[in-house]
């Protein structure tokens, strides 16, 4: 079984899965901006909660920096 996410959304998610052992694919989607856009604009209208993940995904970054001590 595979995981697959679009690279940049819920990375810790994808990171968690991957420690655990299971096998996951990040995936970007590439092309001429016309072609791609509306993809990304679709894909983010199906997430309803994207607005929410931008501040946990800071707030997990900053842990991580934290823990690096960077």
């Amino acid at each position: 079984m595979w995981f697959g996410q679009l690279y940049g959304m819920s990375d810790h998610i994808s990171f968690n899965l991957a420690k655990e052992g299971y096998n996951v694919v990040k995936y970007v989607p590439f092309g001429p901006v016309r072609d791609v856009m509306p993809y990304l604009i679709r894909r983010a209208e199906e997430n309803t909660s994207v607005e929410g993940q931008t501040s946990r995904e800071l707030n997990l970054l900053k842990i991580e920096k934290k823990r690096r001590k960077l």
